[in-house]
């Protein structure tokens, strides 16, 4: 925050008070009391202009910081209400899936009872089976009996042969009924294993049931462990942007230096004349100091990846530089890879996390046809953007709360 200026200035109405106080003494002001009164004025005067401009200056840099929490809050609203639909999507299929699995359940045990009951059916029937075969063969012997005897009994073959046809007419009847019983055993059979087939089916079908709610329900939990991994890294983001705030708030009050958050990204935008001198790629001290309190915070930062990126206007690199910049990527790139070096080997950024790249003038950020406009074009952004969510959400606990 810029401070108002420490000396204070006499009101306007005290040096109008003294030189009327010396009009009443001496009837006349002299010209030097006069005008010493006049300069006095005008200084006071534009002290208060001074005053006014800077706060309204105040004014307008908390109304933009006030403007761009309310847009992260936003984002960060949106983001959790988008998971909360997907959580709860997730958790309806998951109902379905268990109704679905409980009307197969019911389905098998009602072909189970039904198996159970033809199987009854089935011992009952080989049961009178074997009983009507057991009196087939009875039948057989005594009709074999009978016969035997007819040579030896010639007296008794009129009721022998009546005998031996009852017996016959028995025996096919019997015989018929056999078949039948023999029919009903084979149709019985086919019907089991028909339903066999069927609680096989049902069996397999029930499975592939509780393998699809098994999945849902694990896709529930990785969704639900991926939204506890986004908020966490996102209030972890938050927290690197307030270190750097406190730590950059001169630079940021004098306007050199802005820091924006949208959503799971944070950008640390730095115009050149922070780092560099016009034309130049090696950090200069004033610099160096900033550096090393942006290195300072991005030292603790593990869960991200830094990527340094070079900007420049669109104003060609002038023809006694060109022996070092042939064109402004490679002034952009220079540039980014300096950065890259100084918080590897001063700051003491694990450089897994960091890279580099120039983008020349093709990533403007206002027109380049004003000098504030190529002002703002030259520039270093320290983009911080998130690693592989997958990769974050396997380092959180299912059971760890949510980050507030």
């Amino acid at each position: 925050m810029r401070r108002l200026p420490n000396h204070r200035a006499k009101p306007l109405h005290a040096i109008v008070l003294v030189m009327l106080y010396a009009m009443a003494l001496g009837g006349c002001v002299s010209t030097e009391t006069h005008t010493k009164a006049l300069t006095e004025l005008e200084a006071a005067k534009k002290t208060s202009a001074q005053q006014a401009a800077d706060l309204d200056a105040l004014k307008k840099k908390s109304q933009a910081q006030t403007d761009q929490l309310q847009q992260q809050l936003a984002g960060l609203q949106q983001n959790l209400d988008q998971e909360a639909a997907q959580r709860k999507a997730a958790e309806q299929q998951a109902a379905s899936l268990v109704k679905e699995r409980e009307a197969l359940m019911a389905r098998s045990s009602e072909l189970q009872a039904n198996l159970d009951g033809l199987e009854k059916e089935k011992g009952q029937l080989g049961n009178e089976l074997g009983n009507v075969r057991g009196q087939i063969t009875a039948l057989q012997q005594k009709l074999m009996d009978e016969s035997a005897q007819v040579s030896a009994l010639e007296k008794d073959k009129l009721q022998l042969t009546s005998g031996t046809t009852a017996a016959q007419g028995e025996i096919t009847k019997l015989q018929k009924r056999a078949a039948e019983l023999e029919n009903d055993a084979a149709r019985i059979a086919k019907e089991h294993d028909l339903l066999q087939q069927q609680q096989s089916q049902l069996t397999a079908s029930l499975e592939q049931e509780r393998q699809r709610l098994k999945a849902g329900e694990a896709d529930k939990a990785r969704l639900e462990q991926e939204r506890l991994a986004k908020e966490e890294e996102i209030a972890r983001l938050t927290r690197t942007q307030e270190d750097l705030s406190k730590s950059l708030q001169d630079e940021i009050a004098k306007g050199n230096i802005t820091i924006q958050q949208v959503r799971d990204r944070l950008t640390i935008n730095m115009v050149d004349r922070v780092l560099f001198d016009s034309g130049q790629a090696q950090v200069k001290p004033a610099g160096i100091k900033v550096l090393k309190q942006v290195a300072d915070v991005l030292k603790t930062v593990t869960d991200k990846q830094i990527r340094i990126e070079g900007h420049t206007d669109n104003v060609p690199i002038s023809s006694k530089l060109q022996d070092r910049f042939k064109t402004n990527w490679e002034l952009s790139t220079a540039r980014a890879t300096t950065v890259v070096r100084y918080l590897i080997d001063q700051g003491t950024v694990d450089r897994q996390y960091l890279s580099a790249v120039g983008y020349a003038d093709t990533h403007p950020i206002a027109a380049n046809d004003s000098e504030e406009g190529r002002s703002s074009n030259r520039r270093i952004e320290i983009v911080l953007y998130p690693k592989d969510l997958k990769q974050i959400a396997s380092q959180v606990e299912p059971s760890m709360p949510a980050s507030r």
